[in-house]
């Protein structure tokens, strides 16, 4: 399934999505944000997928602790603004060697305009390496593409808590 109508190039998103489904993830655990959107609006679109919408990111964490359980795989989308409130829930993820992915668009870096970005998002790496999780960042399609291939592997193949860190200069600065 494509993000995009068949009549528009493919992007990254497109690609990305596609790795993702092909990796078995059949549930998309999300916060809205802009910087998913193209990946939320695909999963809703997906009649093989369930777009699990959350009211805070660490019920992302249980999510995907629960599919793993059942026998599933899930992806967690939040935002690094976010990743603050997952914290303990994280430790769930590292006591019970649970594999974990999570794409994290990222805020707080180049280009930043929003002084509330900033704390959190210069935060995430350590906070995330602290927890147990490694962090792989992605800076332009080419390498969204094949950082989430390599995370996919770490994750299902070494059973790896692994977060993707989708950077500003891939998603593009936002506006403030």
């Amino acid at each position: 399934m494509s993000i995009r109508e068949a009549t528009t190039a493919r992007t990254w998103q497109d690609d990305v999505y596609r790795l993702l489904r092909e990796a078995g993830i059949t549930q998309f655990a999300y916060v809205p944000d802009a910087g998913h959107r193209a990946f939320i609006d695909a999963a809703h679109a997906d009649p093989d997928v369930h777009a699990i919408p959350l009211s805070t990111e660490e019920e992302g964490v249980g999510v995907i602790a629960g599919a793993y359980l059942g026998g599933e795989q899930a992806v967690l989308l939040m935002q690094s603004s976010g990743v603050g409130n997952t914290i303990n829930f994280l430790s769930l993820i590292q006591h019970c060697r649970i594999p974990f992915l999570t794409l994290v668009s990222m805020r707080g870096d180049f280009g930043e305009q929003n002084p509330w970005q900033f704390p959190m998002g210069q935060a995430v790496e350590p906070v995330l390496q602290a927890m147990g999780v490694l962090t792989l960042r992605a800076d332009s399609p080419a390498e969204a593409v094949q950082t989430v291939e390599a995370a996919l592997s770490m994750v299902n193949r070494s059973g790896r808590a692994v977060a993707v860190l989708l950077t500003q200069r891939l998603l593009g600065v936002k506006k403030f």
